[in-house]
């Protein structure tokens, strides 16, 4: 536990001003809870008495006061703590909170089917939105891959609940006796919209079901922007990661069952054909036992583990590694970590207690000597979320008990974040940066360096995803396997690129899929007749990606030191824009960039474009703002439109990202107006960065000429050398 949540939840005077608060259902006049100021704009309510295990309880980022700090000052808490009530009931607890008549609320999570959390697909206005972990998201009950219970409202403010339970939000869909009801003639309603406007007319509730708890702490983020209150999560969480240079750049997973030769064939081929990659994943096949995992390599498939990884290292690609948590009978750490692992097994494994130390240190016993003493870059952290609804669900059950304390429901919430915080142990050891998946989070994961995934396939979701994820602190990436038709390959290929991780995960086809889009056909090396044309155009976007790191450097640099997420949706950045509340298909990337993917079956598509000036990516074609465009762009050029007064440095595209990489800059001034750009420049790998050793490269540009001043810490190899400087003034 880290110092800040020790004092917090220990010291007698704090505990005494934040006060205990706890009514039933009875009480006429229930007191006012109290609300104790944490942190600059963030205050926490103590109802009741909260349970001890919670994603606060195992936080090990400490919470960004000094960032926090820079943020608009606030005055008074931005809810009405005379609007909030309290019940406890043999159910758990009930938290109603005040909500207005016109609020939309975000986040909840990694949600990829829905977004704003007030509307519903068939008129209603409130929902009921569940978090519980699942591996099948395409749902729109708020069940998915990272369900966080954290929200932010088109009020500018954000509540965070402290629970590790399967809690249920109720946006403003229910009310207690009292609220007021229907006035008029009572003239029977003759649409679904009349019968529902009546809710839309009045205040409402947020009503938080939180089962088997009798407490909880709640958190409220002052805003004045909305942008502001997910600024002051993410800061709390302990800011932003931060990767290394190389997870910027492509990753490549190999066929499950690939060995040492066929990886290493395969490999040479994506270098020989110039195709951009830093990262190769070894799936399933590298160990002797899989499900569950044995942790113990595969020298029938990996005859010489060390000499494959060096290999590979030669080839500049970085190695991230497939595993699960679940440990098999057969391997060296089982009899040791059965006392630390809980009464029920998956797939004849145990299930490590990662909430106790001692799990995490026997886990990481045979991790080590597996992977991170070999010097492999990162892992792959598959399972660790959850199939509750399935009539056969393969994870343990949610009566499980575990060493540490905590029953089954709370481990499935915390299971993905505790395995995160295990892995990253060795890399903080040696002061590596890593840049892992991983298929489950949970609440204050900002400062993990891991990107979720899924198995799901659906490309509207993803995007869906990606728009969604900058609300509750989270990274997503939408990955690409095989496809519909070229067109669909190009479209998935365009998103995947303007997303935290470019990953082309080919784990069941043995050849990348722009030689075949097929898997059967793919699996029998059996390739399209176009396949060079779709190789050399599939080239050129991973090509744009290169281009693009720099800049993402940059925008998770701005994560991490300010809050603000790397690709977010556009309500974020205008909220009181009424035309972007309910955009789910557009989507900022970094500072001022927008990107609007297209879909298979799309010739063309509907752009939004905020208030400001608008320059097309690739035409350069200017635009006013707060309308409605059509773009009609080929299957190779995703539609981007870039904010007047950007100056966007653009790389020469490279293959991969080494130690001695420089990367070559053009600066693109969007507009005449007088601009600037910051680059964040270290050495990329270690985290020096973060105590001083790194540099900010201020790029400036207006009428009188440009500009490059470099400030800081880091004296290390020069990261960025500007060649050219270009103007876009619009056609």
């Amino acid at each position: 536990m880290n110092s800040f949540v020790s004092i917090l939840r220990t010291s007698p005077a704090i505990l005494l001003l934040a006060g205990s608060f706890q009514v039933s259902s009875a009480e006429p006049n229930p007191p006012v809870p109290k609300a104790e100021l944490v942190a600059p704009g963030i205050w926490r309510i103590r109802l009741g008495k909260p349970e001890e295990f919670t994603p606060s309880f195992f936080r090990t980022a400490p919470v960004d006061q000094a960032h926090l700090k820079t943020l608009p000052e606030v005055g008074n808490m931005p809810l009405d703590a005379g609007g909030i009530s309290f019940q406890v009931s043999s159910h758990g607890c009930a938290v109603r909170l005040p909500m207005a008549a016109d609020e939309s609320i975000y986040g909840f999570g990694l949600n990829t089917e829905l977004f704003d959390m007030t509307q519903t697909a068939d008129g209603h206005t409130g929902r009921r939105v569940f978090l519980k972990p699942t591996d099948h998201p395409e749902n729109d009950l708020g069940e998915s891959h990272a369900p966080v219970p954290f929200y932010v409202s088109s009020r500018g403010y954000g509540v965070f609940v402290d629970t590790a339970r399967f809690t249920s939000f109720y946006t403003g869909n229910v009310s207690p006796v009292g609220a007021a009801a229907e006035t008029g003639n009572g003239v029977a309603k003759s649409s679904v919209a009349d019968l529902y406007r009546l809710q839309e007319q009045q205040n409402k509730t947020m009503l938080v079901e939180i089962p088997a708890a009798k407490g909880v702490d709640v958190y409220v983020f002052a805003g004045p922007a909305m942008l502001d209150a997910v600024k002051r999560y993410n800061l709390f969480s302990g800011g932003g990661c931060v990767p290394p240079l190389w997870g910027l750049g492509v990753q490549y997973r190999g066929y499950g069952q690939f060995g040492a030769d066929e990886s290493l064939k395969l490999a040479a081929r994506l270098r020989a054909d110039h195709i951009p990659c830093d990262v190769w994943g070894v799936e399933p096949g590298w160990q002797t036992k899989t499900y569950s995992c044995s942790f113990v390599w595969n020298t029938n498939k990996f005859n010489d583990p060390d000499d494959f990884v060096r290999k590979m290292h030669q080839q500049d690609f970085r190695l991230n590694f497939w595993e699960h948590a679940f440990t098999h009978p057969s391997s060296p750490i089982y009899n040791a970590l059965k006392p630390w692992s809980g009464d029920y097994a998956v797939w004849g494994g145990l299930v490590p207690d990662f909430a106790s130390p001692q799990a995490r240190q026997i886990f990481l016993t045979q991790n080590r000597k597996a992977l991170f003493d070999k010097g492999v870059d990162a892992v792959k952290l598959d399972e660790c979320d959850y199939q509750p609804e399935s009539a056969t669900p393969w994870s343990f059950p949610a009566v499980s008990k575990f060493p540490s304390g905590l029953d089954g429901e709370q481990m499935h919430s915390l299971f993905g974040l505790l395995y995160q915080q295990t892995m990253l142990e060795p890399y903080a050891e040696k002061s590596l940066r890593t840049w892992g998946l991983v298929r489950n989070s949970q609440a204050l994961a900002a400062s993990l360096p891991y990107v979720v995934y899924s198995d799901s396939y659906d490309h509207r979701c993803y995007v869906r995803g990606l728009v969604n994820e900058g609300f509750s602190g989270l990274l997503w990436t939408p990955e690409v396997r095989d496809a519909d038709s070229v067109k669909d390959l190009y479209r998935r290929v365009e998103t995947v690129i303007f997303s935290p991780e470019a990953l082309i995960n080919c784990w069941y086809i043995k050849n990348p899929p722009w030689q075949q889009i097929d898997k059967d056909k793919n699996n029998r090396n059996e390739w399209m007749p176009d396949q060079q044309q779709v190789t050399d155009g599939i080239r050129k976007l991973l090509q744009l990606r290169m281009s693009f790191v720099p800049y993402l450097y940059s925008a998770f640099n701005e994560y991490r030191l300010k809050g603000i997420p790397p690709i977010r949706a556009l309500v974020l950045d205008w909220p009181d824009d009424p035309a972007v509340r309910e955009i789910d298909d557009q989507y900022m990337f970094g500072a001022s960039v927008m990107v609007a993917p297209m879909f298979l079956g799309q010739k063309s598509r509907s752009v939004y474009l905020p208030a400001g000036d608008w320059y097309d990516f690739w035409t350069h074609q200017k635009y006013a703002g707060s309308q409605k465009i059509e773009a009609t762009n080929n299957q190779e050029q995703i539609p981007l439109f870039v904010k007047g007064g950007t100056l966007l440095p653009l790389s020469r595209p490279m293959e991969h990202i080494s130690a001695d990489t420089v990367f070559d800059l053009t600066v693109y001034s969007f507009g005449s107006q007088p601009a600037d750009s910051i680059l964040y420049e270290d050495d990329g790998v270690s985290n020096a960065f973060a105590t001083g050793n790194q540099n900010q490269i201020r790029l400036h540009w207006d009428d009188r000429g440009h500009s490059v001043e470099r400030t800081g810490g880091y004296k290390g190899r020069s990261r960025f050398q500007v060649v050219t400087w270009t103007t876009i003034n619009g056609l």
